[in-house]
C-alpha cells in the first residue's frame, strides 16, 4: 500500500476532523496519490474519493434500558442511593408541595360553600404550622369542624 499520510493530513484539514476520520476509496488509491494541492484534495472529496467516517458516539442504549426499568421501579433500592435522606427530594420541596395541596384544598372547600371564611382562616393557619400531615387529613378535620357547626 502507497504512502499517503501528506494526502491524509491536507484532507484532515479541509474537512476539519482528524487524520484516523479521513476515509480514502480503496478503488481510487491511484488518483489520490497524484492529488498534491489542496484543489486536487478538494476535487476528490466533492467526486466521493474522499470522506470522512461518521463520529464516535457513546451509546445511550444502556442508559435507556435502566431508565426504563426505573420507572416501574427497578434499581431504586436503598444500594442505589448515595446522600442523605433529604438529598433526593428537599424536605423544602416536599412541603410546598403538600402545603400547596392542602391550601388548594382548602379555597374549593371554601368556594364550595363546605366551611366558613371564619373556618377557612382558622384552618389556614393551622395548615401553615404544619398540622395536618396531608389532603386526606385534612378533610378528616374538615369534617369535624362542619360536623361541630351543624
Amino acid at each position: 500500500m502507497s504512502n499517503l499520510s501528506a494526502q491524509r493530513k491536507l484532507a484532515a484539514k479541509i474537512l476539519d476532523c482528524g487524520e484516523n476520520r479521513v476515509w480514502i476509496d480503496p478503488e481510487k488509491l491511484a488518483d489520490v496519490q497524484s492529488a498534491m494541492s489542496r484543489e486536487d484534495i478538494r476535487g476528490l472529496i466533492e467526486s466521493g474519493a474522499i470522506s470522512t467516517h461518521q463520529k464516535k458516539g457513546i451509546s445511550r442504549g444502556r442508559v435507556r434500558a435502566r431508565t426504563a426499568k426505573r420507572s416501574y421501579g427497578h434499581g431504586k433500592g436503598q444500594g442505589k442511593r448515595s446522600g442523605a435522606k433529604g438529598a433526593r427530594t428537599p424536605s423544602k420541596e416536599q412541603w410546598v408541595k403538600k402545603i400547596r395541596a392542602q391550601r388548594r384544598e382548602l379555597r374549593t372547600q371554601r368556594d364550595a360553600g363546605a366551611i366558613t371564611p371564619t373556618e377557612y382562616r382558622r384552618l389556614y393557619r393551622r395548615a401553615a404550622g404544619g398540622q395536618f400531615r396531608n389532603v386526606a387529613h385534612l378533610k378528616t378535620q374538615i369534617e369535624l369542624v362542619t360536623s361541630r357547626r351543624n
